[in-house]
């Protein structure tokens, strides 16, 4: 059976007995969020930013995109100050059951709420959106399709809307992902805010520096793997930012922005509080982690406000 890669990620992640259904993301990949409890309480911040920006509403949203466990939305009830701690609401959006132990504060969703007033922070969801591949030939662009089974590929044919978003956002390589899902799942996250902000982080590209072979690769269990869209394995495939409404920066740029600095602490503590040096030190390592500019600091943020 031949399928789109579009619909076969689909099946394979949301589907019936699909990948998110069953698999909590942290059991096979690492996020900022579990990097540093430093990025939890960034982003507390940026609420926070968000709240003085519209007055400090008598009820002031966080809405948590792809919620995994919970923990970005644990961290961020448990960080705030108490004026804004008492008229937060937080909602953690995820299609897998809620975690056993979660906050019960925490609403747990399987769609935003509409009409958001406060914050919505999306860490790494919009690379799980699903999307076609495109394959350049002599002829030109060329649909790709995919055998969920074996994940065996062959060619097929671009329908208008394809060609289109491939020619104005990636118009030259080898193999595509073709963005425009990304950038309607995008659109209608930003919809669903009535006043506020909405945040997308993800591992990214713009239109300069594209990838020439494409992304899409496989999870499991820490590792790469052969992305097959069986079920078995987590499918991603960076973002093309750049195609989605909002203003771009990179998480080193905004975090360090919002007070994650990854210092270390003076060495003369380590004299007179060698354990406390130590802690220091760690957390220290753990933030400049994720301002890293070879890694997680060259994430990409997009930011929408409304």
């Amino acid at each position: 059976m031949w399928l789109r890669w579009r619909e076969a990620m689909r099946q394979a992640l949301y589907g019936a007995d699909g990948f998110y259904r069953r698999e909590r993301p942290h059991r096979h990949f690492r996020t900022s969020v579990h990097a540093s409890p430093a990025f939890g309480a960034a982003v507390t911040r940026l609420l926070g930013e968000v709240d003085e920006r519209l007055g400090r509403p008598r009820v002031i949203e966080f809405v948590d995109m792809g919620a995994g466990d919970g923990l970005l939305a644990s961290q961020v009830l448990a960080g705030a100050p108490a004026d804004l701690a008492s008229r937060l609401r937080v909602t953690a959006v995820d299609l897998s059951a809620r975690p056993e132990g979660l906050d019960e504060r925490v609403q747990w969703a399987d769609a935003v709420p509409d009409g958001v007033t406060g914050l919505i922070f999306a860490n790494e969801w919009l690379d799980n959106v699903p999307v076609d591949v495109a394959e350049w030939t002599s002829e030109g662009p060329r649909l790709v399709l995919v055998d969920p089974a074996s994940g065996e590929e062959r060619l097929g044919d671009l329908d208008a809307k394809d060609r289109d978003w491939l020619e104005r956002w990636w118009p030259v390589g080898e193999r595509a992902e073709i963005g425009w899902p990304r950038d309607e799942a995008w659109a209608g996250l930003v919809g669903r805010l009535a006043a506020g902000m909405a945040v997308a982080v993800d591992y990214s590209h713009v239109r300069s520096d594209r990838p020439p072979m494409g992304t899409l690769i496989g999870y499991r269990d820490g590792s790469w793997v052969r992305p097959v869209p069986d079920g078995s394995c987590d499918l991603t495939a960076h973002v093309a930012l750049d195609a989605c409404a909002g203003t771009l920066t990179t998480q080193r740029e905004a975090l360090l922005r919002l007070g994650v600095h990854g210092e270390r602490p003076p060495l003369d503590q380590a004299r007179r509080d060698p354990a406390g040096y130590l802690r220091a030190l760690s957390a220290a390592a753990a933030e400049a982690e994720l301002i890293d500019r070879g890694g997680l600091g060259a994430f990409g943020w997009l930011t929408c406000i409304r």
